[in-house]
């Protein structure tokens, strides 16, 4: 059938494109996912999204394609949520603190899974970290058991996917993959997803999807991209409970200047010695990070109740 007709609507400028409808949009990732268009549909596609920018339908739309498509960890026992993490942007200034917020709500029992891949050059992956900690990634689902962390790549998971985030190379944009990746709940029963923003536009829309999907999903401003809270800072944090939007904290001021025991250096090996130190209790946790786990659990802790007859 090919998307070229898909193209024509929404390659027309950000002023004349049209948006998509949630099945258009659905029919249209499915088939770049499933491989069914050529390279050049696919540049095509991705330059048109960054110019016009994606509606709430085309993302409800996007996520249906992908979430069809999927691989699936099984449910995890109980009517526990796993707690899902991804993880696609890694350390730029700061020591990438995910791999550290994945232990420290294992070590409260939830069950944890950390997904991702490299998007950008020169930075220091959390899976990284989570290998430097003797944790090694995954080749497929399994089962994940409470208080345990576990990894896997995006190819793993989707290699249509993983194709499709790649294309930044080509193209020097990112893509619509590179939201829908953050957006992905790869679980075949409840899932709780830990979600981030950095520009203030996407707020409005990923709270949209939230809501129009039904998802539990916890939404704060990141760190570098990441969904672990800055150190530094107290962010606002936003809750989802079928879509049901829940305010639980407004922005605190201020800025720390430094984080009692954070390393200056941002390499793997470094955090990982970090992240040791922290759970070890040689090291003082975060209070944001701290902050973070406890709205998290709390979170896990509300959908649990809802699975229970």
């Amino acid at each position: 059938m090919g998307i070229g007709h898909y193209i024509k609507e929404i390659g027309r400028g950000a002023r004349g494109a049209k948006a998509l409808d949630r099945a258009q949009a659905a029919d249209l990732l499915g088939q770049v996912l499933d491989g069914q268009v050529s390279d050049l549909e696919v540049g095509a596609f991705c330059v048109a999204m960054r110019i016009k920018g994606e509606t709430v339908e085309e993302m409800c739309g996007f996520l249906d394609a992908v979430q069809e498509r999927i691989a699936r960890f099984p449910a995890c026992a109980g009517g526990q949520p796993l707690v899902v993490l991804p993880s696609y942007n890694g350390a730029r200034k700061l020591p990438v603190l995910t791999p550290l917020l994945a232990l420290l709500l294992a070590r409260e029992g939830c069950s944890v899974l950390l997904h991702g891949m490299r998007t950008e050059s020169r930075r220091v992956l959390a899976s990284e970290v989570l290998e430097a900690l003797d944790i090694q990634a995954l080749t497929a689902p399994n089962q994940i058991a409470s208080g345990t962390v576990a990894h896997i790549a995006t190819g793993a998971l989707l290699p249509g996917l993983a194709r499709l985030l790649a294309v930044r190379e080509t193209i020097g944009l990112r893509t619509p993959a590179h939201s829908l990746v953050k957006l992905i709940t790869p679980c075949a029963g409840p899932a709780l997803l830990v979600a981030s923003y950095t520009h203030g536009e996407y707020f409005e829309l990923l709270g949209a999807t939230f809501a129009a999907r039904g998802m539990h999903a916890l939404l704060s401003r990141g760190l570098e991209g990441e969904v672990a809270a800055d150190p530094r800072r107290r962010p606002r944090y936003d809750a989802y409970i079928a879509g049901a939007h829940q305010l639980l904290q407004e922005q605190q001021p201020g800025t720390a200047a430094e984080v009692p025991g954070l390393p200056a250096e941002i390499d793997a090996a470094s955090t990982a010695a970090y992240t040791r130190r922290v759970l070890a209790g040689q090291a003082p946790v975060p209070e944001a990070l701290a902050q973070q786990v406890r709205h998290i659990v709390r979170l896990a802790q509300q959908i649990s109740a809802r699975a229970r007859p």
